[in-house]
């Protein structure tokens, strides 16, 4: 038996095991209780209905659904938490012990994960730096927040293996291992709806680094302070020149092998805010890969969907999908890195941010703004009170908002859906806004 097998094993054996959300985890976090594991009984608890049949659940497995699907996790030894699940109580406050394949699979294999986290561009530097490992021949392997669980990896592991785990808030809320190697890009308002504090949102990211050991390593934001511990930290910036690693004028400064001048004439990825994500994993990277691998890798790799991707040009305008943002930040560095930026569509969920400084940069922009949605009009209201509204305009939704945008982008120039807010309750995920955005753009030339 490998290490991880053995552990679930000892660990589940003759214990009543809830798996808490039945989505792509959920399955995941199954197949290996059956592969492996003789727990005394195995439920299923999610809000929504699970069939049966098509997951292939034998009549042994009990399935609760609805409403109050919580409501009976003290029946329990043992709860494997989705992230996607927001526990009624918390762990604290219940009988039975939280647990999920995060807390697992690391306790497990901490020795060999580069754990990543931040408000923003978590994705693109976890696939960066794994597109680079592999790129030069190393047993490299991508899970996590990037939309693979981890124990789907768990039978490929071998001693030299390096996993590249991307970990959201939520899987990182009850975390009590971290990774060797942690990663933590950014700190911006986001899911305050949840964590309803800056300080609560900080506490369940910080788990990435709170329990490393002394011969750990943390990779920090040099604007995040983190708090007294163990680990080697190396503080990374491309706005304090204090940092150990400063990243200007496509230079990555301060790294002990020397400075590294990034290939911005062969790279795809768009916008000076990644340079400072390039910085990040080439201090991640050049503990194993060369300068001249890393360079190899980082020409090859394509930026990831929604992420500033140009789907096109129509009506003789360039048209960027940036779905992904959901900050005030990232919607300002993508007026600034699409290029002749004409018009940014912005809004959706409001989550109650503060829009004050995404309003202080566009009042300032030389582009069309077009507001949409909860949060968008909220925008708007504060970009109209300042005066200068011409450049300012409010639409319900997105379908209105492409179609003024092709009417009011000068020729030549681009158009960037950059939100700042959050697709739910309107999509189902920025994954689908951006799809039909994509959509609604290559629509435009059919219906000219």
């Amino acid at each position: 038996m490998s290490a991880f097998s053995e552990y679930l094993s000892d660990y589940t054996a003759g214990k009543t095991v809830c798996i808490l959300g039945f989505g792509r985890e959920g399955r995941s976090t199954y197949a290996k209780l059956v592969q492996y594991c003789s727990p005394a009984s195995v439920t299923i608890c999610d809000l929504n209905p699970v069939d049966r049949e098509k997951n292939g659940l034998p009549e042994s497995v009990r399935i609760i659904t609805g409403e109050g699907y919580q409501s009976c996790l003290d029946d329990f030894d043992i709860v494997f938490k989705s992230p996607g699940i927001v526990l009624d109580k918390s762990p604290s406050q219940l009988r039975c012990e939280v647990t999920s394949e995060t807390q697992i699979f690391f306790t497990v294999y901490r020795e060999q994960i580069i754990g990543i986290t931040g408000t923003k561009g978590k994705s693109t530097v976890t696939s960066l730096i794994y597109h680079i490992l592999s790129h030069s021949g190393l047993d490299a392997h991508i899970a996590g927040n990037i939309g693979i669980p981890v124990f789907e990896i768990a039978d490929a592991m071998k001693p030299d293996s390096i996993v590249v785990c991307e970990l959201s808030c939520h899987q990182l809320e009850y975390m009590t291992v971290s990774p060797s190697t942690a990663v933590f890009l950014n700190l911006y308002e986001e899911h305050l709806d949840h964590y309803g504090t800056m300080e609560n949102y900080y506490n369940a990211k910080k788990n990435i680094y709170l329990h490393q050991k002394p011969n750990d390593t943390l990779i920090i934001n040099s604007a995040i302070k983190p708090d007294n511990i163990a680990p080697r930290i190396v503080t990374v910036s491309n706005s304090d020149r204090s940092a150990d690693i400063f990243i200007a004028n496509g230079t990555v400064k301060g790294l002990p092998d020397g400075d590294y001048a990034i290939p911005t004439d062969r790279i795809k990825l768009l916008g000076v805010h990644n340079h400072y994500n390039i910085g990040i994993a080439y201090e991640v990277c050049r503990r194993y890969v060369t300068g001249t691998q890393f360079t190899e890798g980082l020409c090859s790799f394509s930026p990831l969907a929604h992420r500033l991707e140009l789907i096109g040009v129509f009506r003789d305008i360039r048209w960027y999908d940036d779905s992904i943002s959901t900050a005030c930040a990232t919607a300002c560095e993508a007026v600034k890195s699409v290029p002749d930026c004409g018009t940014i569509l912005i809004g959706g969920m409001d989550r109650g941010i503060d829009y004050a400084p995404l309003v202080d940069f566009l009042s300032g922009a030389d582009v069309q703004v077009i507001c949409m949605e909860t949060s968008g009009k909220r925008v708007y209201d504060m970009l109209v009170s300042g005066g200068n509204s011409a450049r300012f305009h409010y639409v319900p939704h997105l379908a209105e908002a492409v179609s003024l945008a092709a009417e009011i982008t000068p020729s030549g120039k681009s158009c960037v859906l950059s939100p700042a807010a959050a697709s739910y309750g309107i999509f189902k995920n920025f994954e689908e806004r951006g799809d039909a955005f994509k959509a609604l753009v290559k629509g435009l030339d059919a219906n000219a």
